[in-house]
């Protein structure tokens, strides 16, 4: 007990904490005006794993039951952790901790095809009436693009299939390819706008029947294909090569391997565009709470890593795009959309799981708006001219796909 509150002294200086004990005593730890929490802890072994590792305990704990917020919410409390994160990271035992993951975390995102099936099975094949809960209608889990702050998420998501849309350069007759095509949004909207063929992949037995269904319900059974299959088991080639929110799971130990299937699947002027969730501030670990409970596998991507897998395929990297709050702003619908819908599923699943995903989608979005998180949009090439040399076609892309007639 005496660790941990020395340790929560050094770490709050913005906003205030309040301990309560098992047995009713209540330590405060408070610094500039910020946020104001209590918490009572009702296990007393939290004291020692909260010290050792208060990244994983604290979301654990949560969701247990065996930390209860008695004053403010799941929101403050996690603000007051974004708000102080560098007072505890910079602790000897703390940053000794990281460290460790850093070290590891090749190891942790070594993904064969086996383990890819089962972390994807893990988080994407929960049930597919959970999912509808809180995304959009058309059912995008990914990052939204918001035009404007009134933007509806409906809208927001039409933004991105758009604007990724227009990124691609699409002509009349391409064969195009979506690695991690989700319930097949992007693969159905592109076949919607344009004259071209969509084979979409995926490893989520959940979302391949879903997006199968729903290409024959559109009408575009002919044009619109999934396959339940691994990236790396494709045969080219392909005139366009799409993946969304899918690059974060290839793991770091896989990147170079992930593009050189790219490179290999193009065709002579072919061009890919990969949308990702990533990191500013050079390599690092994703968080050791969100690698055990929502995304195994998993390793965020900073710049560097991400293009130096792209050039070590001898990709050309022709547009980079950083995408900073708007990942922010989509995870506050989807978690204002969950809270809506929680008896759902609560009956569903059951409390903890639910106490797990508002901490989850919650604990996104913090780290979107104050932390290091972002979305990257990286649009490759295989040869140097297979794109206009200036970027004027991408706004005139866009103001066509906005009045084009769905098929």
């Amino acid at each position: 007990m005496r660790l941990l509150d020395r340790m929560l002294r050094s770490f709050v200086r913005t906003g205030s904490l309040t301990v309560i004990a098992p047995d009713g005593r209540a330590e405060v730890h408070a610094g500039a005006p910020g946020p104001v929490v209590s918490i009572r802890l009702t296990d007393p072994a939290l004291y020692r794993t909260l010290f050792f590792n208060p990244e994983l305990k604290a979301g654990e704990a949560y969701m247990d039951g065996t930390l209860v917020v008695e004053e403010g919410s799941i929101r403050d409390l996690l603000m007051i952790f974004a708000l102080n994160r560098d007072h505890l990271r910079s602790q000897p035992l703390q940053k000794a901790v990281r460290d460790t993951y850093k070290r590891l975390r090749k190891l942790g995102s070594r993904n064969t095809l086996k383990r890819s099936r089962s972390n994807v099975a893990h988080h994407y094949d929960l049930s597919n009436e959970l999912y509808r809960l809180f995304l959009d209608d058309d059912l995008h889990y990914s990052c939204a693009y918001f035009q404007t702050p009134d933007d509806t998420l409906e809208a927001a998501q039409q933004n991105k299939l758009r604007h990724i849309a227009a990124k691609l350069d699409l002509r009349p007759g391409q064969r195009i390819l979506d690695i991690g095509c989700g319930w097949g949004g992007m693969a159905l909207y592109l076949a919607a706008v344009a004259d071209v063929e969509v084979v979409g992949v995926t490893l989520s037995v959940e979302q391949h029947a879903l997006a199968t269904e729903r290409a024959v319900a559109r009408g575009l059974g002919d044009r619109v294909r999934f396959e339940l299959k691994d990236y790396r088991d494709v045969q080219g080639p392909f005139d366009r090569i799409v993946s969304i929110g899918m690059f974060e799971h290839v793991g770091v130990s896989q990147h170079q391997e992930f593009f050189a299937k790219v490179s290999a699947l193009l065709g002579d002027g072919g061009v890919a565009l990969i949308h990702t969730i990533g990191r500013m501030g050079g390599p690092g670990s994703i968080s050791p709470w969100f690698r055990k409970y929502i995304f195994p596998g998993a390793h965020v991507p900073a710049v560097s890593e991400f293009s130096a897998a792209a050039e070590s395929a001898k990709l050309w990297i022709t547009d980079i795009e950083i995408l900073r709050r708007h990942y922010a702003e989509t995870l506050k619908h989807w978690e204002a959309r969950f809270r809506l819908h929680r008896d759902a599923a609560e009956t569903m699943f059951d409390a903890r799981f639910c106490r797990m995903w508002e901490f989850y989608l919650i604990a996104g979005e913090i780290g979107f708006r104050y932390g290091k998180q972002m979305v990257i949009q990286m649009q490759l090439a295989k040869a140097g001219d297979a794109l206009p040399i200036t970027r004027d076609y991408l706004v005139e892309a866009e103001r066509r796909l906005l009045s084009a007639p769905l098929r």
